[in-house]
Order: structure tokens, then C-alpha cells, then sequence
């Protein structure tokens, strides 16, 4: 909270020495103004959002000034500080200080967080080659002296949420064992605006999901019996904050943009999953985890009608273009299921690093 010199009001009461204690005439009041003659530290953020993607760059805008009340104040040290707003809000994590020279980064943001500097105002961060775990929102932080002010961003990132059931089936993934499940599968556990947002673009899954804050919720375009109530209106359902120990449940994942290149593996025959692995790893690659061939799908328009393994032993294929016997009502990742690994034969998807 930014740390002003109020305006004080100073009451003293007086009475005349000749006026007995007892005395009944009045007693009189002053009123003395005390005026503040420092400066108020205001700090700002041009955008409330600033949007991009998983490899690229990110400017979180952060501008401080003065609003001056009597007399200029003497100059003193200036102290930026950056940290980053955990979903449940009640931790912080320290991405950036600023204190004169000296500049220093917190963790993962070592050695891609640089201040920009454009004038002896400006606080704003640049932050390379952007991560999923990246995305967020970010708090900025200005201390002169006594004063302090704080402005608040979101990084946002381009990209998709996907519902995740793990080989196991239905409701099987308490709240750590869904974080590791998504990252398996080259993504994050997704937020609730990432969910909104998705469902406003016409996400429909009846399976409720793990979000980052530990709420259970999923999202409903067309109720109907088994999902809330044929009655009800569309909209993300919730269960609330659960047990994130003891309580199991599918999980929405987010991924963005990838530095590589997905595709299918022509090969001779069909495989089992084992020679699967074998066949991308030989061709320069592995074999393609979940969230590339989501994003493969919904980024680049990704449209291939041969069933394929995938890294965590499902078997999927992904359709842009419906057509007769290829998802012929929807575009969509076709999910065929976990099949056996030594048995069942199918095509391979792979994913090469650049």
C-alpha cells in the first residue's frame, strides 16, 4: 500500500489561566493544518494484458512519476521490484530487482529478463524466450524512500486447452499427479480464464478438470442430463476448491506453440508402441506427446486421418478438415483410446526438436 504523508489535523485545546476548572463558561478549540510537502509516487501500466506466445518475447509495461505537493522532495533511490501472482494470490514469486546498477533475476527468468529503460521512468521488463510456465499475472513495483506504488499485468499466451484422462480412465488424478500429467504431455495445468476462455470459443466437456488454482470446474456450451441438468444454462460448472491430496479428477491442460516440427512417420507397416518409439528415435525425432499434436492441430491446421501412438501409450489422430470416415461432424483430435502396447498395430506421430 503506497505510504503517504496524510494531511493531519491538529486540535489543541486551550482555556484562559483565568478560568477556573470548574467554570462553566466554554472552552475554545484551534484547528492547525500540517501540509505535506513530499511527492506522491504513482505508478501505471499502459496495458492490463499484454499477449504472446511460447519462444517468443513479452514487454510488461511498467511506467512510475510524481505528483508533486509543496516543495520537490530530495531525490532518493529508486527500487523497481517484479514478482509474479501465484493463482491462489496468498504467495509471490520474485522474478526482478532494480536498485541503482545492481540488477538481479530470480530462478528461470536468469539470464532472459532485462529492463528497458527508455527513459529514467520507466520501469518495463522484457522477458525472452517465453516458457508455458511464464504466463501469469505479474506485479510491479516502484519504492522511493517512504513511498511505494504498485501496477499489476497479465501475460497471456497464445495457444489451447485440452481435457486430459490419463490410461487409468475417468477421475483417476489428484491435484499433483495432474500437474505432472500435463507436463508429460508438454503443458501446464490450465487457469480458469484460459478455461473461460476456451469455453467461449465453444468448449463442451462434460468431465470435470483440475485448474491451477485447485478448483475443479468444467465448461458446458449445450446442457443436457448427465452434465448439470438438461434445464440449466451454458457455463463453466464448478465444484469448488478440493482436497488436492485426496481428491481425483481429470484435468485441463494448456499448451502453446512448439519449436519443432510434428508430423507423421511414413513407415512400411503398422507398429506395436515399443518399435513405435524405436521408429521416431531412429528417424532423428521421439515420439509425439499430446499437447503437440494439439497444438500441431489447432495452431497450424494439422489434418491427418491415420491413427497414431502417441508418447503416453494413447492412440489419436487429428482432423481440421471433417470428411466421410475422418471425424465426419467435427474438427477435433480423434481419440481412439489405450490400446494394448505389445499387441495392437498403428502409425506413429513424432516430434523433432529444432
Amino acid at each position: 500500500m503506497t505510504s503517504l504523508l496524510l494531511l493531519a489535523l491538529l486540535s489543541v485545546c486551550w482555556a484562559d489561566s483565568r478560568v477556573s476548572q470548574n467554570s462553566t463558561e466554554p472552552k475554545f478549540f484551534r484547528t492547525i493544518y500540517i501540509a505535506d510537502t513530499g511527492s506522491l509516487l504513482k505508478v501505471q501500466t499502459e496495458q492490463p494484458k499484454v499477449v504472446s506466445y511460447r519462444g517468443g518475447n513479452a514487454t510488461l509495461p511498467c511506467k512510475f512519476h510524481h505528483e508533486h505537493v509543496g516543495a520537490v522532495p530530495t531525490p532518493s533511490k529508486i527500487r523497481i521490484k517484479w514478482t509474479k501472482l501465484t493463482s491462489d494470490y496468498l504467495k509471490e514469486i520474485d522474478v526482478f530487482v532494480v536498485m541503482g546498477h545492481n540488477r538481479k533475476s530470480f530462478g528461470n527468468y536468469q539470464g532472459r529478463i532485462f529492463l528497458e529503460e527508455t527513459d529514467d521512468n520507466d520501469a518495463s521488463i522484457t522477458i525472452t524466450d517465453l516458457t508455458l510456465e511464464d504466463y501469469g499475472k505479474y506485479k510491479c513495483e516502484v519504492i522511493e524512500g517512504l513511498e511505494d506504488d504498485t501496477g499489476i499485468v497479465l501475460l497471456d499466451l497464445q495457444g489451447l486447452i485440452f481435457p486430459y484422462i490419463p490410461r487409468l480412465g475417468r477421475y483417476n488424478l489428484n491435484f499433483i499427479e495432474a500437474q505432472k500429467a500435463c507436463k508429460d504431455q508438454d503443458a501446464i495445468v490450465a487457469s480458469f480464464d484460459q478455461l473461460y476462455d476456451a469455453w467461449r470459443a465453444g468448449l463442451d466437456w462434460c468431465n470435470a478438470g483440475w485448474l491451477s488454482d485447485g478448483s475443479v470446474q468444467y465448461p458446458i456450451t449445450k446442457p443436457r442430463e448427465p452434465c448439470g441438468g438438461r434445464n440449466t444454462v451454458p457455463g463453466v460448472r464448478s465444484y469448488g476448491y478440493r482436497d488436492k491430496m485426496k481428491n481425483r479428477y481429470d484435468v485441463f491442460c494448456f499448451t502453446s506453440n512448439y519449436n519443432g516440427q510434428f508430423y507423421y512417420l511414413i513407415h512400411p507397416r503398422k507398429l506395436t508402441y515399443v518399435e513405435a518409439v524405436q521408429a521416431c528415435v531412429k528417424n532423428g525425432a521421439k515420439i509425439a506427446k499430446v499437447g503437440q499434436m494439439y497444438a500441431a492441430w489447432k495452431l497450424l491446421g494439422y489434418d491427418r486421418c491415420d491413427a497414431g501412438w502417441l508418447a503416453d501409450g494413447s492412440v489419436r489422430y487429428p482432423i481440421s478438415k471433417p470428411r466421410f470416415r475422418c471425424s465426419e461432424s467435427e474438427a477435433a483430435v480423434r481419440f481412439v483410446g489405450f490400446p494394448d502396447k505389445k499387441h495392437r498395430l498403428y502409425g506413429v506421430y513424432c516430434f523433432k526438436s529444432n
